[in-house]
């Protein structure tokens, strides 16, 4: 969990035009701040990262990467030192290629050199793109850049790119060396700031999750990339979908936006901390889009507590519908794997006091278009009676 520049701020260099969204010391150290005093990093969005664009574009004379002089006057160590004081974590991207994706020096050949300077600097997470590179090459460079970070001794969150690469690439992505090589890795296109955007992404990882859900587990993550919460492209109601999803997915939580605009009701969403237990649930099960009919979905996720052998289950239901109206949906229980005999005790992610949803066989929602109904159905342990 934690904030990243990308989706909000992109590769905006220009700080006298744009002082407040420039990628720059000024953006990390103002978000960071904010992170802490508004409640994200206790509520455990620890991480703050750059993306691209913060380097100089050419190396020092040691071969070593460096910040930009102008928008990081005080260097990336000092920056991490002030991040770490705050009790955050520091993140920062490269590239395994010869360029990044926005053009600035990659990693291609300095794949030693950089883990040991990352390291140096008191990083805690490295994000590794894969823009101007061979896919043949990619699967082996991103493990030995693994073992070089591991090599410097500190712990470093790895972000790997290359199963997004070889999706479009038409290569097939071997998940089990995935996992044992990177702690998450992006799997599918990147995210944009728009509701179609979104629906494609989780449409895709609906449609493959069976190739790669048993590959999530506690320390290796399936990646959907970040969350567009609070920025420009979706509404209160799609901005619930997509927490709802990614929590259920057991997937990153990655903000990007500008967290000294905010809105309060999408500042709710992201902090709700019913959706974060659980995206954090300690089985760190990946769950899966169980069912699809009249453009609805319903993803479920097994989660703790287990009792008298049943797991607690987050189910969310998920409208493509366009037509004006909240559209109810009815199942059987029994339909959607929820077998306790006792029944379940019902809890509305998003609305705490809508819990009227469920009797001993069936259970219904009415979602509003674009929107969800999530929740959380724990098994009661006994018979309840009058």
């Amino acid at each position: 969990m934690g904030f990243m520049t990308w989706q909000r701020f992109r590769c905006i260099v220009d700080c006298k035009s744009y002082p407040d969204e420039c990628i720059s010391e000024n953006l990390i150290k103002r978000q960071a701040e904010l992170m802490v005093q508004d409640g994200y990093l206790d509520a455990g969005y620890e991480y703050i990262i750059i993306d691209d664009c913060w380097s100089s574009k050419e190396r020092d004379e040691n071969g070593r990467l460096q910040a930009d002089p102008e928008r990081f006057p005080n260097g990336i160590p000092a920056l991490a030192d002030y991040v770490h004081n705050l009790g955050l974590k520091f993140g920062i991207y490269g590239d395994y290629g010869t360029l990044t994706c926005g053009g600035y020096p990659g990693s291609i050949n300095y794949l030693e050199v950089d883990a040991e300077t990352w390291a140096e600097w008191g990083v805690d997470y490295v994000k590794l793109d894969g823009c101007y590179s061979e896919l043949e090459d990619m699967e082996a460079g991103y493990a030995e850049f693994a073992n070089y970070l591991n090599k410097t001794g500190r712990p470093m969150v790895y972000s790997c790119s290359w199963p997004a690469y070889f999706e479009f690439g038409g290569y097939p992505v071997n998940f089990e060396i995935l996992a044992t090589t990177c702690n998450l890795w992006r799997n599918w296109a990147d995210i944009q700031d728009s509701w179609s955007s979104l629906t494609t992404i989780t449409k895709w990882f609906g449609d493959n999750q069976d190739r790669f859900s048993k590959f999530s587990a506690p320390g290796h993550w399936n990646d959907p990339d970040m969350l567009l919460i609070g920025n420009y492209g979706l509404t209160e109601d799609q901005s619930k979908s997509q927490m709802a999803i990614w929590s259920v997915m057991a997937a990153p939580l990655l903000m990007s936006l500008d967290l000294n605009t905010v809105k309060p009701e999408f500042k709710s969403i992201l902090l709700n901390k019913d959706a974060i237990a659980i995206n954090q649930d300690s089985l760190g099960i990946m769950g899966k889009r169980i069912y699809q009919k009249n453009d609805i979905e319903i993803w479920s996720k097994p989660i703790l507590p287990i009792i008298n052998g049943y797991y607690t289950y987050a189910v969310a239901f998920v409208s493509y519908r366009d037509d004006g109206h909240a559209y109810r949906v009815e199942e059987k229980l029994e339909t959607l794997g929820l077998t306790s005999p006792n029944g379940y005790l019902v809890e509305n992610i998003f609305e705490p006091n809508n819990v009227d949803l469920i009797d001993f066989e069936n259970i219904w929602a009415r979602i509003n278009p674009s929107g969800t109904v999530f929740l959380r159905l724990t098994p009661i342990g006994s018979v309840l009676s009058n």
